[in-house]
């Protein structure tokens, strides 16, 4: 299934805050979790950390969340819409020199909304699990606009 992707981080380069995947599929809850961010930059202050809308959980709970939410589906496909979320969620795997949480298969796609045309912009701006929504609503509108 594919799972559309969002993540927010503290600034260009920085660590991850939280991330989100929002499934295809309505009927599946999505993945929400956030992390503590210690030293936000301004701009995370004032954006991104008063709509978190969860309790930050620390970064080995996460993983394993993220994980253990994606173990049944042989096959998933996130969807995300810049690279850097992509490597936030794979490096959410790692979880020490050579270690990384056991996962049968994931595969990533990167889509360029630029091409997609302009959405709905997210209910929530800055709010991971919003995001991905806004990004989801975006690529099936533009696949069905494109069929």
């Amino acid at each position: 299934m594919r799972y559309f992707l969002d993540a927010e981080y503290n600034g260009f380069g920085g660590e991850l805050i939280s991330l989100a995947l929002v499934p295809e599929d309505e009927r599946q809850a999505p993945f929400y979790e956030a992390l503590t961010c210690p030293e936000p930059t301004e701009w995370v202050t004032e954006h991104v950390l008063p709509v978190l809308g969860t309790k930050p959980i620390d970064r080995v709970e996460m993983a394993h969340r993220f994980a253990e939410y994606l173990t049944d589906d042989p096959a998933p496909l996130l969807v995300a819409d810049w690279p850097e979320d992509i490597a936030h969620a794979a490096r959410l795997l790692v979880v020490g020199p050579g270690r990384m949480l056991p996962i049968r298969s994931l595969r990533f796609e990167l889509v360029d909304p630029n091409i997609m045309g302009p959405g709905e912009p997210a209910e929530v701006p800055h709010n991971a699990r919003h995001d991905a929504s806004a990004l989801r609503a975006m690529v099936l509108d533009y696949e069905r606009r494109t069929r």
